[in-house]
């Protein structure tokens, strides 16, 4: 007899069949994620007390309907208001399938019919148990899926009768593709259920038109699509709450906002990642190297910060030469870097010396030498030589400056890495660009910096910080920064290229350069425009 639990699971999957549902509807009623879900389902996870209740209220059944079994629930789910799938019928219809022989005595056979559709795959199953029809295994279910894809090779007969409604095939709904994320390493720690390689043929497109196929690319490419309008009202919410409580001082607000900066950004990154491919760890082991040695000091990581002269025009502007010179500050700095791979779990040792791109980390290098005078060295202004820890962005900038053939490449020493993507923040950040962006164009600078103050504290407390409980990930600060740094050194070598003199860099956003920088730069206050801070003349009074 079954456990209070595995009924659970099975009336959820029930549930979720007659109603349409797919596992990121589910978590997303629930407030859960996706990977969440899964596990709970797969049994590795244990649906809690709490998670009951909240199941009950989202199928709108009473608790004690929701444990009697998968045929009780269904048939009170059905005699409920709670709208179900519109083309789902009564009784799912099983698909014609050639009869299961199966061999019980040498000199004779006994026919098995499919006594419904499995609660879990929607394909036909030969087996109930506690009276609902279910494939008895993971492998039962991933070759039922297999044989029912289009792509399977199985013999068609024509047809000597018309299809009628109760002979039509029965469809189960269609796998939801996860949001677009970097795939991380096989190896990595996550706790994440795999899809069965047969799910994933469900995926695969069929023929369209050239016109719908278009139309259906440009959604999928569309901002909604990872900056969901949920994200962005929330914040739009926000703002207007705490406004009316403040009776329109907009003062008063932006004090309050500032305030609450740090716990609202970390709701709206909870809230993004439902429905996410991969479950990040928020409070992993910190390596000896991520501690800092004292309450005010630094653990061992370089982060790449960029603060350069160029040594010959300085030297020229002391013999009196005048240089014009324009200073262009980078907009949002650090929301522009929150798009960095990041390491999903736990980061564990690699003594390989490779450099494996699927993952991400901090790394021992000893870094090339540099030898370009009109170019910032892309590790920053240190000046020790031999090993140093680095962040992933510091070494990728490395990597690609080798690739271009700017210096060799380093050598990696050791890395303390996970399976990492690069699309860990990425909803978050665009639900933020977006409502900036919209608040520039409306002049709402109230909104423009609570933005601000959320994506700033975000960077600046995610690592050993008091200020922020709900995570500590003192990698991702420090992979966060050194990606900001690596853009600017990006912008410095871009104008460099095109024919701009650099002469200093600093910080995270500015960069001053001689010539006629709007020929490269295009100028505004948006995440991928620059805008002009000073102008002066180097030799001459600033």
């Amino acid at each position: 007899m079954s456990g209070t639990e595995e009924i659970l699971r099975l009336t959820v999957a029930a549930l979720m069949s007659r109603s349409g549902e797919r596992q990121g509807d589910l978590a997303a009623g629930l407030g859960l994620s996706q990977a969440q879900v899964s596990r709970k389902q797969s049994g590795s996870a244990h649906w809690s007390l709490e998670d009951v209740d909240l199941l009950a209220a989202h199928y709108g059944l009473a608790t004690l309907d929701l444990l009697a079994g998968p045929v009780h629930a269904v048939d009170v789910l059905q005699g409920t208001a709670r709208s179900l799938r519109p083309d789902a019928p009564a009784t799912p219809p099983v698909p014609p399938t050639p009869p299961v022989r199966q061999a019980s005595a040498p000199a004779e056979t006994v026919v098995r019919e499919p006594t419904g559709p499995c609660v879990l795959c929607s394909q036909p199953a030969l087996d109930e148990l506690d009276g609902f029809p279910q494939h008895l295994s993971a492998e039962e279910c991933a070759a039922a899926v297999a044989a029912a894809s289009p792509t399977a090779e199985t013999p068609t007969a024509a047809p000597t009768e018309p299809a009628s409604a109760e002979s039509a095939p029965f469809e189960p709904a269609a796998i939801e593709p996860a949001p677009a994320e970097s795939t991380p390493a096989e190896s990595a720690p996550i706790a994440e259920t795999p899809v069965p390689p047969a799910a994933v043929t469900e995926t695969v497109p069929t023929p369209e038109a050239p016109e719908a196929s278009a139309s259906a690319g440009a959604s999928r490419r569309g901002a909604p699509a990872y900056a969901s309008g949920t994200l962005i009202e929330q914040i739009a919410d926000r703002v207007h709450e705490v406004l009316a409580e403040h009776e329109g001082d907009a003062g008063a607000a932006q004090a309050a906002l500032i305030k609450t900066a740090i716990p609202d950004v970390m709701a709206l990154l909870k809230a993004s990642r439902v429905g996410g491919r991969y479950e990040h760890s928020e409070f992993p082991p910190t390596q000896d190297i991520l501690r800092k040695k004292s309450q005010k000091g630094a653990d061992e990581i370089w982060e790449g910060r960029p603060k350069w002269r160029n040594a010959a025009l300085f030297s020229a502007a002391k013999k009196g030469e005048r240089i014009e010179v324009t200073a262009l500050d980078m907009n949002a700095a650090y929301l522009s870097a929150l798009k960095a791979w990041l390491p999903i779990g736990r980061l564990q040792e690699d003594t390989s010396g490779v450099h494996d791109p699927k993952k991400a980390g901090v790394h021992l290098i000893t870094p090339a030498d540099w030898d370009h005078p009109e170019l910032p060295n892309p590790l920053g202004n240190r000046m020790e030589p031999g090993e140093l820890w680095v962040t992933e962005s510091t070494l990728r900038l490395l990597v690609d400056c080798a690739r271009q053939g700017l210096a060799d490449a380093p050598v990696i020493h050791r890395s303390l890495v996970s399976g990492a993507t690069e699309g860990l923040l990425e909803k978050l950040r665009r639900a933020l660009a977006e409502t900036r962006r919209t608040a520039l164009a409306e002049g709402d600078e109230l909104t423009v910096a609570y933005v601000k103050a959320m994506y700033s504290k975000f960077v600046s407390t995610i690592g050993e910080s008091s200020a922020n409980r709900e995570i500590r990930r003192p990698d991702w600060m420090h992979i966060i920064r050194s990606k900001a740094f690596a853009n600017l050194w990006m912008k410095a070598h871009k104008a460099h290229r095109a024919g701009l003199r650099v002469v200093e860099i600093s910080g995270t956003d500015e960069l001053h350069v001689t010539g006629d920088w709007r020929a490269v730069f295009q100028e505004g206050r948006d995440l991928n425009e620059v805008k002009e801070k000073d102008t002066y003349i180097l030799g001459g009074k600033r």
